[in-house]
């Protein structure tokens, strides 16, 4: 009897020493929505700003350009017209067909430029979205990794955007294990304080008390 219970005492001493170790190697892991704490960063907010700014000047100076192209197009079509007037003269008609003809390279340069402007806009605001995207992701990640380890998590997941199937990356997570809310926190440690007030803005006089 006596060795059977210390043979009981052993396998109950190693099935803990067991479960022990399991817990040890256990990982723990962590949630975050990494698209949610990119859209709601402050330098987001800016960046968008700026980027739509810098389209409008773009489209204006677009519009312009076309105005111009559209001009000459109109010349165009007018010594095209000129040209094949039954009541002109021969002299006048051929003169008109002799400008309209000079103006077609004239018309081809414009389109030329055009359509250059055009790609080199787009191209270099794409260029800049994806430049500003990539380092913007790098620091919200390093930030969220550090907090991750803080917790003494082995892994962290983003639970943002779909997966290749398109269902949720995380159909569920329990919200103890999001740590969106902390990374925001942390990231908003430095948001720039709101500009004063100008000192020279005129004084609002208090309403006269009958």
């Amino acid at each position: 009897m006596k060795k059977i219970l210390q043979s009981l005492s052993i396998i109950a001493a190693f099935g803990a020493a067991a479960l022990a170790a399991h817990a040890q190697s256990a990982p723990k892991i962590l949630f975050v929505d990494m698209q949610k704490l990119y859209d709601g960063h402050y330098r987001t907010v800016v960046e968008q700003a700026k980027l739509r700014a810098d389209e409008q000047k773009a489209q204006a100076e677009l519009d312009r350009m076309v105005k111009e192209r559209d001009a000459l197009v109109a010349q165009y079509k007018e010594l095209e017209e000129q040209s094949g007037n039954p009541t002109a003269t021969a002299e006048a008609k051929a003169k008109a067909q002799s400008d309209a003809q000079a103006m077609i390279p004239e018309i081809n340069a414009k389109e030329g430029d055009l359509a250059k402007f055009q790609e080199a806009v787009g191209r270099e605001l794409q260029s800049r979205g994806q430049q500003f995207h990539s380092q913007l992701i790098e620091e919200i990640s390093k930030i969220a990794a550090d907090i991750a380890k803080q917790q003494g998590a082995t892994l962290l997941l983003d639970k943002s955007g779909p997966s290749l199937i398109g269902v949720p990356a995380v159909v569920y997570s329990d919200p103890s294990a999001d740590i969106t809310d902390a990374v925001a926190a942390e990231i908003n440690k430095t948001r720039p304080a709101p500009a004063a007030p100008s000192a020279s803005a005129p004084a609002v006089d208090a309403p006269a008390k009958n």
